[in-house]
């Protein structure tokens, strides 16, 4: 039986005050992330560890498309 994978609560910075490189790493760090997520991906995809997992993920994907606007968003100033 899966176990439930503890997820911390992040601390998100506020990334309208960050500069390119700092996103650039936040980004990575983010990737990383999901990348071990990846790794452990829960087998039933009916279970509680599974929505979980999933409801992490979708979170940590979407502050990389938050990421990425911010980063586009600089390259247009």
């Amino acid at each position: 039986m899966s176990q439930l994978i503890p997820f911390p609560a992040p601390l998100l910075p506020d990334l309208g005050e960050m500069g390119r490189t700092e996103l650039l790493e936040f980004l990575h760090s983010t990737r990383e992330q999901l990348a071990w997520l990846d790794e452990r991906e829960p087998p039933d995809m009916d279970s509680e560890v599974y929505q979980t997992w999933g409801d992490r993920h979708e979170e940590l994907e979407d502050l990389a498309d938050e990421i990425m606007d911010r980063l586009e968003e600089l390259e247009e100033q």
